[in-house]
């Protein structure tokens, strides 16, 4: 049954972001226009420390994270909550290294990582594999986003099946891709400001409100424990517990470390770093963006508060089972009014609209510059660039939406884990080479090659009983399958890890092996056309000039 009033509000909230996108190909904008890539995808490259922050906020703090986090904290426990540390260490690790990255990406007009590579290494082969890789790490993301806003959609009664049923996503999606092509990153910058806002007023409501209902903190953690010691009907092992175990301990470290070194590696997290307008910007965000880490505390703690509501997930009708996904929509839906409700699924909806417009001008921005401009069309003008990226970036939304039409949503968060082991391939080249070039350029795409092919077998090998897959099932890998050249080190361990960190390792040692065997042959490293000054740069003393022509490989 349809809930009219919670739709009416949503719908309502939704109209005004669309006129926002839509406006904000006027805001603040140069007399250059939009058909230049730097105007289009990076807005200028003039954006200042409050709307960087809502930018980066809304681009890492995604819908998806809204929905899945407390889901995995309803359907696991303790394990849900490495999103928290994870985001706390994040910003120490990433702080130095943004800085350097935009400063040199200002200097020689570098709009993509990949741009950032090719120009340090003089390398187009390797700036390939770094585009590629970030444009597959990220159409997963981008088809979570419509999980969570299909999440919502259910919740208010908009729950067919096939695409007739799929039709409400299909609207909404069609009016980000109309005003993300006119307005490109801008409309996303100017929507996060209502996102954000919207954000902070249900999770502040919720966190206080509801406790108070349900008995306090107290017995909303009792109701927990008990529900998650109850035994996993397909498996016979409790569901999960509100405390870490021996079992997952290795695995909640790992995944939270690798999360944090990958989340500034996907390109729409770097494509708002790129659109700020100075260092000082993004030394004011690196210190005031952890405010959004205390959200997401809170966040998580819903799905202990579901528990603790009764709250049941929506059966989905495709697969015949609780999609966990829809628990805190539910949960919403029967613990406030429908005029919040609405409101809150309205934060969650425009929650997915600003990552994904993010992501599809980063993914956009990638084809243009690393395969278009470098493969198909080498003399393209800046106007051809930015007609170029307005289509890839239609190309890849509705990519994604056929994604989640034609497969089963609970695939699609696996390959979300599998992206993370994706784009972590790529830290070498990318994080590492912001600070040394000693790793050869070679060596480089001998552990990408090394790295990536691990790390999808040991994937392979992951199973998911309770949703019934043999392969691909998740991140988390017993020690026990880990093999050296058939030697099980840790044969008979129950003891996870995080694949991601694994594979991480291994394309490290690579690198460093092969780098030490090209060095001792004298094999060239390649050009390196940045100059160690220009990481230091600023808004002040620098102007953009075209990316510099290096040879390439």
């Amino acid at each position: 049954m349809i809930q009219w009033t919670e739709l009416i509000v949503f719908g309502v909230l939704f109209l005004v972001v669309t006129v926002l996108g839509f406006v904000a190909s006027r805001w603040q904008s140069s007399g250059a226009g939009l058909d230049h890539l730097d105007e289009w995808g990076l807005g200028g490259r003039k954006f200042g420390a409050w709307i960087t922050w809502f930018l980066v906020g809304g681009d890492l703090y995604t819908a998806y994270t809204f929905v899945a986090v407390p889901a995995l904290m309803f359907g696991a426990g303790a394990l849900g909550f490495y999103a928290l540390p994870y985001t706390v260490v994040l910003y120490p690790i990433v702080f130095l290294p943004v800085l350097r990255l935009w400063s040199v990406s200002r200097v020689h007009g570098y709009v993509t990582p990949a741009d950032f590579v090719r120009g340090r290494y003089g390398s187009s082969l390797l700036a390939f594999i770094v585009a590629i890789t970030g444009i597959v790490a990220t159409m997963p993301y981008i088809a979570l986003q419509l999980v969570g806003l299909e999440a919502v959609l259910r919740t208010m009664g908009l729950n067919g099946t096939g695409i007739a049923g799929h039709l409400p996503l299909l609207v909404a999606f069609v009016i980000l891709a109309v005003y993300t092509y006119q307005s490109g990153l801008r409309a996303p910058a100017l929507i996060a400001f209502v996102k954000d806002i919207l954000i902070y007023l249900v999770i502040l409501v919720a966190v206080i409100y509801l406790p108070t209902r349900l008995g306090g903190w107290s017995a909303i953690f009792g109701a927990a424990e008990q529900k998650l010691a109850q035994p996993n009907p397909t498996t016979g092992n409790p569901q999960g517990s509100i405390l870490l175990t021996g079992n997952n301990q290795l695995q909640y470290i790992t995944l939270a470390l690798g999360s944090a070194l990958a989340l500034f590696l996907y390109p729409h997290s770097l494509t708002g770093v790129l659109a700020s307008r100075g260092r000082d910007v993004l030394k004011k965000n690196m210190v005031a963006l952890p405010a959004y880490s205390l959200l997401l505390g809170l966040l998580a703690l819903l799905g202990f508060v579901a528990i603790a509501a009764g709250s049941k997930p929506i059966t989905n009708n495709a697969t015949g089972r609780p999609d966990t996904n829809t628990i805190v929509p539910v949960l919403f839906d029967g613990q406030f009014p429908d005029w919040f409700a609405g409101i809150a699924y309205a934060a969650i909806g425009i929650g997915a609209l600003v990552p994904a417009a993010i992501m599809s001008i980063a993914a956009a921005n990638l084809w243009t510059r690393n395969i278009y401009k470098e493969y198909l069309h080498k003399s393209a003008t800046p106007g051809q660039e930015a007609r170029q990226a307005k289509l890839a970036s239609l190309v890849v939304k509705f990519g994604a939406v056929a994604f989640v039409l034609f497969v089963d949503p609970q695939f699609s968060i696996d390959l979300q884990l599998i992206g993370g082991v994706i784009i972590l391939q790529t830290l070498p080249a990318v994080a590492i080479a912001l600070y040394t070039r000693w790793l050869h350029r070679w060596a480089l795409v001998a552990g990408w090659v090394v790295g990536m092919g691990y790390g999808m077998y040991l994937l392979y090998l992951i199973p998911n009983p309770a949703a019934g897959k043999a392969h691909f099932g998740g991140s988390a890998l017993t020690l026990d399958k880990l093999t050296v050249f058939g030697w099980h080190p840790f044969a008979g361990s129950t003891v996870q890890i995080y694949v991601g960190f694994v594979a991480l390792v291994l394309n490290l040692i690579v690198a460093v092996l092969v780098s030490v065997a090209l060095h001792a042959a004298e094999v060239a490293p390649g050009t390196d056309a940045t100059d160690g000054a220009d990481y230091h740069a600023d808004e002040d003393s620098t102007r953009i000039k075209p990316m510099a022509e290096t040879p390439v490989s």
